[in-house]
């Protein structure tokens, strides 16, 4: 899941980057709202968490861009006034939920959650590929009905391959998807995550690479 922090407290943009990472998620983050403007032009996100006084572009004028583009993200406002009627204001521009300041973090992480599944482009639930189980919204996955313990990366980087299948997704793809604008893009985590999923997955080997384009699951049963 990508997702986008729009807040202009620099802190706490920090600290919410940082804990929607630790819970799997590829996070970029915008200081103001021209910023924003800018990634929502050039990435696909799923879920922003927009704060509504923002500089450069207000909060309100940015949540009307958003709902007015072609498969938009969802929309999650924050904001420090709560009161009912800022609610409704924030709402009325199409946020499509509202979680005043200040909040418990585990309930931001629910909300967004919630958010990319009502998303009208959801995908489905539950993933099945090759003998492998995954529920994004459980965060489990088995093979062949043995549980796999994966890492939060092991984990995005199956379900990116897995919503692929059969096509291959490059490196520059399972950054993007799975880590963030931050990522090196000459590193080598790529191939070291994959590495130690395969490990995880055991034998037969299902993830396939290919040379200068990428990697994909095979279904060895088709």
């Amino acid at each position: 899941m990508r997702i986008l922090v729009v807040e202009d407290a620099r802190s706490l943009a920090d600290i919410l980057a940082e804990g929607l990472r630790d819970q799997g998620m590829a996070v970029d983050v915008a200081h103001d709202g021209l910023a924003a403007a800018v990634k929502l032009d050039v990435n696909a996100y799923e879920v922003v968490v927009l704060d509504r006084d923002l500089p450069g572009i207000h909060g309100d004028t940015l949540c009307q861009m958003v709902t007015e583009r072609d498969d938009r993200p969802m929309v999650l406002m924050l904001t420090a006034a709560d009161s009912p009627g800022d609610r409704v204001r924030g709402l009325s521009l199409g946020a499509d939920d509202y979680l005043g300041k200040p909040f418990h973090f585990p309930e931001l992480v629910l909300r967004i959650r919630a958010l990319a599944r009502r998303r009208p482009s959801a995908r489905a639930r539950r993933l099945h590929v090759a003998g492998i189980e995954l529920d994004p919204v459980r965060r489990t996955a088995t093979r062949d009905d043995r549980q796999l313990d994966l890492s939060v990366k092991e984990f995005a980087l199956l379900e990116a391959l897995l919503r692929a299948s059969p096509a291959f997704l490059s490196t520059e793809d399972l950054l993007e998807q799975v880590w963030d604008e931050n990522a090196d893009p000459f590193t080598n985590t790529v191939a070291v995550t994959i590495g130690r999923l395969r490990r995880k997955l055991g034998s037969p080997a299902i993830i396939a690479t290919r040379p200068g384009v990428g990697y994909r699951v095979a279904d060895l049963t088709g």
